[in-house]
């Protein structure tokens, strides 16, 4: 790359305004990405990140500013448009279609044919020949609903990979992968930086900012709040306090409180994906928290524990009292609830308002006379909760699915605390794509709920957070309970040995 090339941004927001009913999401942004470069972008939900990313795309257009892309203005339409000018999005809420395969996922639009007849033999000899140079391990034939989050992510970014795009903006994208399919996207991505690839990498995991960004601009409220040219020099505390407009001295905050009686147990429980018997309990005000590597069954464990999937065998336990094998409603009598792994799959109504996803549930509480809803109790309860736990949106009316991911957990998070009898809560991968602030606040909705007499259990991927905001900490490893620690005797290295399967490095996991 010449020195010329070098000195001249490829990409430039110049001056990006957007607005949306009820709400100013961009004002006056503008900054610059160069080929062969990897540039951060940072902020927290809502910040602005994600509605910069669309306008990249083609999916929003600006109301003021333009686009300038290799020293050319552009104005895209659509996301034909971007697509055609060489830019390739892969959004932290994935697009595929889950009833193709892998294969037909990669090639839409693209698939190969002869006299009007797909080559299905040829498409599936090349699917497999790119997806081996990527280094990528996928059955090109499996279905997308059939494959694991992380591995439909892959998907999603060797689909950007493959269309040779000029700029690819990836949006959160090691939320759902596993260590190894973390390594596999690093050395793409310096790969791509290497071919002379325009970059942006939106992250709130700080460390890999620090490992893959040669630049990076923080955002907060819509409005670009930094520049930092290069990150040499420049500390993770400075960072934070740019995206935050404040200093966050412990981000867990952890707080002690008393424990009561055992108000969950769970006693050799088998079921789907549960090969081996599973036995735990969970005390009342007590926070339980579940760590293991990817496919180590924390998640598979939960859904059988709450009733989402079969229980072949066991006992599962609220106050003493049994619960029924496969009985969700159950469940949500007997105080038992769940905010699920995926929050746009099975957690949230994307299409309806965020008050209706907060009252879905004890919307039965709210009929006049068994028959009608009571629209004006369901509003108030909607406010309410919106106030209590400080969900960002322009009004209860505004669609879920428009809302950051932060704002989404915490509105699943009323829907439950609106039941008004929670007892036992088990949250799947509470904070994964939350900015660090939002983080805190769920934190601290927790600590809330725990010091209430709530018992909940916190199922992460993320060890630091496990081990900051837990009482005790349960390592799963093979569909098993590989071992338990009290708050004082966890660290990373007892817990990591007990997660990691024999024979592995413990330095391979990547810490966050």
């Amino acid at each position: 790359m010449s020195a010329e090339q070098q000195a001249t941004p490829y990409l430039q927001f110049e001056s990006i305004g957007k607005s949306f009913p009820g709400v100013r999401a961009l004002t006056d942004v503008s900054f610059a990405v160069h080929a062969g470069s990897v540039h951060g972008l940072l902020g927290e939900n809502g910040a602005g990140k994600s509605t910069t990313m669309k306008i990249l795309g083609g999916e929003y257009v600006p109301d003021e500013g333009r686009l300038v892309i290799g020293g050319e203005p552009r104005q895209f339409r659509s996301a034909a448009d971007a697509i055609e000018a060489g830019v390739a999005i892969i959004h932290q809420e994935l697009q595929y279609v889950p009833d193709l395969s892998v294969m037909e996922n990669l090639l839409l639009g693209r698939l190969p044919t002869r006299l009007g007849f797909v080559q299905r033999r040829q498409a599936l000899a090349w699917t497999r020949e790119k997806l081996d140079a990527l280094g990528v391990d996928l059955d090109p034939r499996a279905k997308m609903r059939n494959i694991s989050i992380g591995q439909r992510q892959m998907v999603e970014i060797c689909k950007a990979i493959l269309r040779d795009a000029k700029i690819l903006a990836l949006d959160e994208p090691t939320s759902s992968l596993s260590h190894r399919e973390t390594e596999v996207l690093f050395r793409l991505v310096r790969a791509l930086r290497a071919q002379g690839k325009a970059m942006i990498y939106i992250s709130h995991r700080l460390d890999e900012i620090f490992e893959l960004c040669d630049a990076a601009t923080v955002f907060r409220d819509g409005r670009k709040i930094a520049d930092f040219d290069t990150l040499q020099g420049v500390t993770r505390e400075t960072l934070v306090q740019r995206m935050v407009g404040r200093q966050l001295d412990d981000i867990f905050g952890y707080r002690p409180r008393e424990l009561g009686a055992i108000r969950l147990a769970v006693r050799g429980v088998t079921g789907y994906k549960v090969p081996a018997p599973v036995d735990f309990e969970v005390r009342a005000g007590e926070i339980v928290g579940f760590f293991g590597l990817v496919g180590a069954g924390r998640s598979e464990t939960m859904r059988v524990v709450y009733g989402a999937d079969r229980r072949a065998s066991g006992i599962v336990e609220v106050d003493g009292k049994p619960l029924p094998a496969t009985d969700i409603r159950a469940s949500i009598r007997a105080g038992l609830m769940f905010c699920p792994e995926d929050r746009k799959e099975d957690g949230i109504v994307g299409v309806r308002s965020v008050a209706e996803n907060i009252n879905i549930s004890a919307r039965r509480n709210h009929l006049r006379a068994g028959l009608f809803v009571d629209d004006a109790k369901e509003a108030q309860t909607a406010d309410d909760f919106i106030k209590r736990l400080s969900i960002r949106t322009p009004s209860r009316r505004q669609e879920i699915r428009l809302l950051s991911g932060g704002n989404q957990q915490k509105a699943i998070l009323a829907r439950w605390l609106a039941e008004g009898d929670l007892r036992v809560l088990i949250i799947d991968e509470p904070t994964r794509g939350i900015d660090v602030g939002a983080k805190n606040e769920i934190y601290n909705v927790l600590y809330a709920l725990a010091e209430r007499g709530v018992a909940i259990v916190v199922v992460s991927s993320e060890l630091p957070e496990v081990l900051g905001i837990c009482d005790r900490v349960i390592a799963m490893c093979n569909g098993r309970i590989a071992g338990q620690f009290a708050r004082e005797q966890a660290n990373e290295e007892n817990v990591l040995a007990c997660a990691l399967p024999e024979g592995a490095a413990t330095a391979n996991l990547r810490r966050n």
